[in-house]
């Protein structure tokens, strides 16, 4: 084996003679070298074995001369002696090794081991009543003198050193092994006065509850209950006694249980857990589940799944008073054990408690107030407030009074928190608080909700002039919000006040900020176009459009509305309709869409919009399938670019690179003349060649650009940045340039 690794095998075969693991084992004892053993000597008379008893001696006596302290040394000497037959020498060797050390215990054992193998009995008696007169806390000394005498059969004796031994107040082993010994000997009535006097030293709960169990196994079952009482009178009511004494009830249950007074042992328990604070009582509590599992009833079970679950919560709100969440599953589960108990026919007393609880949780709760004065530290907070006001909504005033007048609104607010205010005067028939506690909200901290649910409680009341109002106030605190403007629209038109309405919408597009102003113009448009039925008005707000942003929807979208029919105008509506009940449409004009196509097309071009410019073509071509003839859609295609390849040389790196565009052939007839008459020759020859061979008719290194392989977003396109996705044809053409024409 070289450098720490294992040696590589590598005859792998097996081995024509095998050898078995307990052949090995026994050529390994055969191999071992014998140990050295002394020779034995053989004593032929009295002389001889006085000479060796002699020798020996002396040996003895120099090592314990070398070696006084030494209690290995002595009690070899003495045992020598005593196999020798001179016990007298052998006691005379011990009580010299005593006078050495009195107090080792191995020697006394040693000497008392001696006397007994030799059946010495009563000299053993004296060594142990002089060892635990020497050495009365050595328990060890007081079982091996019990041990002799009860093996002797003098149970008065046995007994007498248990009553010498009890008066040193032995651990609780001792007086265990008392009590053994009396139980043994069928000497009930000693054994309970013996547990008594054990009480007397040691009155702990387990003596108790060791005690009590004692006189029920023996059937004095009235004494066991007086034992549990005495020592629950021992203990007393103080809390921190009680605390101590948990096991003494809960074993004091169980017997009552095991007797089957059920009763009895349900008023322990209660006893008990009604003066334990629930937080150092879990132990009891589960007893008592355990318990009510088994014999309680329905209703019982769960008071004490309900005192558990209490504990639980409490232990959480007290580690940290500000977690809500805590504070929301305590009210709840308060809040459903209410609802049981009204369901199951409570009485009076404990509805009224069951309330107390709750309103004690929820007071609790908000008393913890958030640290800081920042908004997300408050939000779980104020739903404490709402819960308590729906669960007192008699008293609800005051509680939302209360926390109102606590929020610092100049910082931040809760609209929820005012609008639930204002619905809990309305259900209490109050509308003037409801408006009041509104107004003051949009007046000391106006918020887009705030105005929201102002206005919805205004609407369901049917007070239009109110809502005016409100919308008026709503556009004057934040006059870019587009969404209010179209809702103030919506109501006027709702109202059939078009005027109104055409009114506010042109003060809103007269606006230098909005958001989103997209929406606005579409809801105007709309608006003229749906309920107006006038075009040249939404004509004339697409123009407008089209100078503020002239986006390529725009323009698709002012020419699918020239070509699209609308409803006739309001005037002529109202006219016709009591005569037919089918609504008439005004006919679109293709030619004006067209038109708007063009100027749109013209827009994008002049602006160097490509991708733009595929979209709206796509839109148009889409347009002339449906509405025009061949000629048209011909038109339009010819008008689609084709995307090519351009090799460049890049400045920074030196390398050639290559990119794709799209090459438009107008552009390409106008920018490139020659070049392009000249590949729009090539591409019909490669047109007339593909209508022979039945092959492609576009030139190798082309692809016809369409809404999807430009990647125009919103389009058909995959990509959602708007980035042209090029297509690669199998041949490396490198004309950078090409026309669509003809094809």
């Amino acid at each position: 084996m070289q450098d720490g690794r294992a040696p590589r095998i590598r005859n792998r075969a097996p081995a024509p003679v095998q050898i078995t693991a307990e052949q090995l084992l026994r050529e390994a004892q055969e191999r071992q070298e014998s140990t050295f053993r002394a020779p034995k000597q053989r004593v032929e008379d009295f002389e001889e074995l006085h000479e060796y008893r002699g020798r020996k001696r002396k040996e003895f006596e120099d090592r314990i001369r070398r070696n006084r302290g030494s209690i290995k040394e002595w009690t070899q000497y003495a045992n020598w002696e005593a196999s020798q037959g001179e016990f007298d020498r052998s006691r005379s060797v011990f009580e010299r090794a005593l006078d050495v050390d009195p107090r080792s215990v191995p020697l006394w054992l040693s000497y008392t081991e001696m006397e007994l193998k030799n059946r010495n009995v009563q000299h053993a008696r004296n060594l142990f009543d002089r060892a635990v007169t020497l050495l009365p806390r050595i328990d060890q000394l007081w079982y091996k003198y019990v041990y002799l005498e009860e093996l002797l059969q003098n149970v008065p004796g046995a007994r007498q050193v248990f009553e010498r031994w009890m008066q040193w107040e032995p651990d609780d082993k001792a007086w265990q092994a008392y009590i053994k010994m009396e139980e043994r000997y069928n000497e009930l009535d000693r054994a309970s006065v013996i547990y008594e006097r054990w009480i007397a030293v040691r009155p702990e709960p387990r003596v108790w509850v060791k005690w009590a169990k004692f006189e029920e196994e023996r059937g004095k079952y009235d004494k066991a209950r007086e034992v549990f009482q005495t020592a629950l009178q021992f203990f007393g009511d103080a809390e921190e006694q009680i605390e101590k004494a948990q096991a003494v009830f809960n074993a004091f249950a169980k017997m009552e249980t095991r007797l089957k007074e059920y009763e009895r042992a349900r008023v322990i328990y209660k006893f008990a857990l009604d003066r334990l604070p629930r937080s150092k009582s879990a132990n009891l509590y589960a007893a008592y589940t355990r318990f009510e599992k088994q014999h309680g009833t329905r209703s019982k079970l769960e008071s004490t799944v309900l005192g558990k679950r209490r504990i639980q919560y409490e232990e959480e709100v007290a580690h940290d008073g500000r977690n809500y969440d805590a504070w929301f599953d305590y009210a709840r589960l308060e809040e459903g054990a209410l609802r049981t108990l009204r369901e199951e026919g409570g009485t009076k007393e404990e509805e009224e408690a069951a309330i107390e609880r709750i309103r004690d949780i929820y007071e609790r709760a908000v008393a913890h107030v958030p640290p800081g004065q920042e908004k997300r530290h408050w939000r779980r907070y104020i739903f404490l407030w709402l819960d308590y006001a729906l669960f007192e909504e008699i008293e609800t005033k005051a509680i939302y009074r209360t926390v109102l007048n606590l929020v610092p609104h100049k910082q931040f607010t809760f609209a929820k928190l005012w609008v639930m205010a204002a619905k809990f005067e309305i259900r209490r028939l109050d509308l003037a608080a409801a408006r009041k506690i509104l107004g003051a909200g949009v007046g000391i901290s106006p918020k887009e909700a705030l105005f929201k649910g102002y206005i919805q409680l205004e609407m369901d009341l049917r007070e239009f002039d109110r809502v005016r109002t409100l919308y008026e106030k709503y556009i004057e605190y934040d006059p870019t919000n587009s969404a209010a403007w179209i809702k103030y629209a919506e109501l006027e038109t709702a109202l059939e006040d078009f005027a109104r309405a055409e009114a506010i919408f042109e003060l809103a597009v007269s606006q230098s900020a909005l958001a989103m102003p997209e929406l606005l113009w579409k809801a105007y448009i709309d608006f003229e176009v749906e309920e107006q039925g006038d075009r040249d008005k939404a004509r004339s707000l697409y123009e407008r459009l089209i100078d503020l942003s002239g986006h390529h929807k725009v323009w698709i979208s002012y020419a699918e509305f020239e070509g699209s029919p609308i409803p006739l105008p309001r005037a002529m509506r109202e006219e016709e309709e009591d005569e037919e009940e089918e609504r008439k449409m005004v006919p679109g004009d293709p030619e004006r869409a067209r038109q708007v196509f063009e100027r749109g097309y013209k827009d994008l071009k002049k602006r160097g919009l490509k991708a733009e410019r595929v979209s709206l073509l796509e839109a148009w071509k889409t347009f002339e399938q449906a509405n025009g003839t061949e000629a048209y859609v011909a038109k339009v295609q010819g008008m689609m670019p084709i995307v090519g390849r351009k090799q460049h040389v890049d400045k920074e790196t030196g390398q050639v690179v290559e990119d794709w565009e799209l090459v438009f052939a107008d552009d390409e007839r106008e920018a490139n003349p020659t070049s392009y008459k000249f590949l729009q020759m090539a591409h019909a020859w490669k047109a007339a060649q593909a209508k022979k061979t039945g092959g492609s008719g576009v030139l190798s290194g082309f692809t016809p650009a369409t809404s999807k392989s430009t990647g125009v977003p919103g389009v058909g396109s995959s990509k959602p940045n708007g980035d042209v996705e090029m297509h690669e044809q199998d041949q490396d053409d490198t004309s950078s340039v090409a026309s669509s024409e003809g094809e």
